[in-house]
């Protein structure tokens, strides 16, 4: 332990750092960081878990075997439900961690009693907080924003097929 952290009057647990390598370690905010495969496969099965919900939803609407291509847009894009929720809480988790990294000011609670103060960070510990920041958390939020993004461009595919019908 450094001479700076161990002046510091942060409870370890709302620590900036401390809390990133918590979620780096955590069984769903380490998803985020992992490989192109290891990242795509739980939306993927997420996607096709929702199907068991969004399917007899839509069927009741547009039965398959009356109007397959409908039914299976429909359903397809109502299964996208679970997948973009944990999405969206994947990617709030990193920009609350990610902004915590990057603040000088660091507001903490002693007690939990409504006591809050604030700590200044020491540059040195500014500096590595942001470079974590920039290397580790960044490429993350941007894998969630493309993600996103493809999400939007299916969606409007699927919109433009459906004006088709």
């Amino acid at each position: 332990m450094s001479a700076i952290s161990s002046r510091c009057p942060v409870p370890p647990d709302q620590l900036p750092i401390n809390e990133y390598e918590s979620m780096r370690d955590s069984w769903f905010y380490r998803w985020g960081n992992a490989s192109l495969v290891g990242y795509v496969w739980p939306l993927v099965l997420w996607w096709g878990l929702s199907w068991l919900l969004s399917g007899p939803v839509v069927a009741i609407n547009f039965p398959p075997g009356k109007v397959p291509l409908l039914f299976g847009i429909v359903a397809a894009v109502g299964a996208l439900l679970l997948p973009v929720l944990a999405l969206v809480q994947l990617y709030v988790g990193w920009l609350h961690v990610g902004r915590r990294l990057q603040q000088q000011d660091v507001p903490y609670e002693e007690s939990g009693w409504y006591d809050g103060q604030i700590w200044v960070k020491p540059e040195e510990i500014l500096n590595r907080d942001r470079l974590i920041m920039d290397y580790q958390v960044k490429p993350i939020l941007r894998r969630i924003r493309n993600t996103f993004g493809v999400i939007g461009m299916i969606l409007s595919g699927l919109a433009a097929t459906w004006q088709f019908l």
